[in-house]
């Protein structure tokens, strides 16, 4: 059996690279520094339309943790929706109670809303409190593959858990992703995992020099708060200036 070797790509020239490489396919999304989220409608519309190996998207409406609002659970649904219109390959989602149990209920609504698209469950798989009891779960509802690091923050690290749920493995996939390279892929080809997700990723320099100040603001980068706009705040400085 040939392992599947998923990229995710953050890009179109991502993208266009990985099936230049040789990939098997892609999973699209927006900002690798974060985990990853949703990406646009506009490049989700080019490399469908472009590009020839399978495409799996990412349906995670923000950065943070994986507990949504009503509001948000409804984008996500919409979201899998034109991915199911355009064509695409697989669906890459899930959803947490705060206390990092599966939310089976909302999980299951996703899986159903994705047919006849593979789905595929992501790295809030690595913050659950019973990885076993979940990927037996996670296995029954009928998802295809999860993506996990096996509870640490890289595959390597956590290969020992992910052997174990790769021998749980019937008809669900485990997918090691994080910290994958040359020098540990052999690792996972001898193991007998049916697939590899990596990014492969390097930076490429595009400006001559550095800007006049960063636009990055990591105090906006906490997993167990998100920044919402404020009625108060805003009130405040609306009053103020009218």
């Amino acid at each position: 059996m040939n392992m599947i070797v998923e990229v995710c790509a953050n890009s179109f020239e991502s993208a266009l690279n990985a099936q230049k490489a040789g990939a098997d396919r892609i999973e699209l999304c927006f900002e690798l520094g974060v985990g990853g989220v949703t990406p646009s409608y506009g490049l989700l519309k080019k490399v469908t339309q472009e590009l020839e190996i399978p495409i799996n998207v990412l349906i995670r409406p923000r950065s943070g943790d994986f507990t949504y609002t009503d509001a948000e659970f409804d984008s996500m649904k919409q979201d899998i929706a034109l991915c199911v219109d355009l064509g695409c390959n697989g669906i890459v989602s899930g959803v947490l109670h705060k206390d990092f149990t599966l939310d089976v209920a909302r999980t299951q609504e996703l899986i159903s809303l994705s047919k006849p698209l593979e789905f595929t469950f992501h790295r809030a798989f690595d913050w659950v409190k019973d990885p076993i009891a979940t990927f037996k779960q996670l296995q029954e509802m009928g998802v295809d593959y999860i993506l996990t690091s096996g509870q640490q923050k890289s595959a390597p690290e956590g290969f020992s858990l992910l052997s174990k749920l790769n021998k749980l493995s019937v008809s669900c996939k485990i997918m090691p992703g994080g910290g994958v390279r040359t020098a540990n892929a052999k690792d996972f080809i001898l193991e007998g995992f049916p697939a590899l997700h990596m990014s492969g990723a390097k930076f490429k320099k595009t400006l001559d020099k550095a800007p006049p100040f960063s636009m990055n603001s990591p105090s906006f980068l906490k997993e167990d708060h998100i920044a919402i706009s404020d009625i108060e705040i805003i009130r405040e400085v609306v009053l103020h200036v009218k």
